[in-house]
């Protein structure tokens, strides 16, 4: 797996932001991925110091529409913390 495909996209909620002000950066990433593949992608994409990395996997809602029943996907929720003084431009 190549570094590029271990990052799908970032998360910019709320919660998200929050954190940015602790130097730490939500992605969802591939079901598949580790965290030192993680924090090997993060590095080398965005060229900071990453220091710890957490996976959460995301279960996904039972969600019904007119009487039916349906899941929304599962998906798995990377938080990067980065060194001090360092920054994503890509939340900026």
């Amino acid at each position: 797996m190549d570094f590029t495909d271990v990052l799908i996209e970032p998360v910019v909620t709320e919660k998200a932001n929050a954190l940015r002000e602790e130097n730490k950066y939500v992605f969802i990433v591939r079901p598949d991925a580790s965290k030192i593949q993680i924090k090997e992608a993060v590095r080398k994409l965005f060229k900071v110091k990453v220091l710890s990395c957490a996976t959460i996997n995301v279960d996904g809602k039972v969600k019904r529409l007119r009487g039916s029943k349906g899941k929304t996907s599962s998906y798995k929720k990377a938080i990067v913390r980065v060194a001090d003084g360092e920054t994503i431009n890509l939340f900026e």
